[in-house]
């Protein structure tokens, strides 16, 4: 089974220094069809206007992953962690019993471009922690590249949770496939070009649900960025 969601269908809101678009239920935003797929619960597309930022605020019981696209986002939290998070870097937080911690865009000119992921945790009540990777480009191009995992398998940072994230960068014509082991599922987002999945065509901000499939190839019908979550 196959369920398109569409960009132009997500919770977006303007709040000047902040446009944002939510995938599934989140803040004001209220959708009971789209609460989230498994264990995926946030998937935030974001974009900072320069010298604006989200202050110090706090979570529990998440696992957070921020992947930016364009920009810098600087970072700070509770556990004396201060980093800048570029593209091609991943930042992970385990808010477990508590974490606090602030985003920032540092520039004055640049805007920052950016999804933010919670998926819920296997347990509650666990250590927080934090960890920030920068991954290979080559090592996305026409290839799945594992960024966080539940086993911390090819140099993905591990999280508290059974499941994979997987980007991969796409050439115009390329095709890119994945196998699903039984009782898998898929969640596939777009996160800039166009690809085709199964006769369905997404763009940029799409994401596509898969259940009950062997097999998903995605073929670019231009240069296209992908990421995949992989769920029990």
């Amino acid at each position: 089974m196959l369920t398109v969601r569409r960009a132009n269908e997500r919770g977006t809101f303007d709040h000047g220094w902040l446009q944002t678009a939510h995938t599934f239920s989140f803040g004001d935003y209220h959708d009971p069809q789209w609460m989230q797929f498994r264990a995926l619960r946030v998937m935030n597309e974001d974009t900072v206007a320069p010298g604006q930022g989200f202050g110090m605020h706090g979570h529990r019981d998440m696992e957070i992953i921020t992947v930016v696209l364009s920009g810098t986002l600087s970072h700070r939290d509770s556990l004396k962690h201060e980093a800048a998070l570029r593209p091609g870097e991943v930042q992970y937080m385990s808010a477990g019993t508590g974490i606090r911690h602030s985003e920032f865009n540092p520039s004055t000119t640049e805007p920052v471009h950016l999804y933010q992921i919670w998926l819920l945790p296997r347990h509650s009540g666990l250590t927080p922690g934090y960890e920030q990777r920068a991954y290979a480009a080559t090592d996305r191009q026409g290839r799945w590249q594992a960024v966080a995992s539940g086993d911390g398998r090819d140099g993905a940072i591990p999280i508290q949770q059974d499941a994979t994230i997987l980007l991969a960068d796409l050439a115009a014509g390329q095709s890119l496939s994945y196998e699903l082991k039984a009782s898998r599922h898929v969640w596939l987002q777009v996160m800039s070009g166009s690809v085709s999945v199964a006769g369905n065509e997404l763009s940029a901000g799409d994401g596509l649900a898969v259940s009950d499939q062997a097999v998903l190839t995605v073929s670019a019908s231009v240069s296209a960025a992908v990421m995949l979550f992989d769920l029990a």
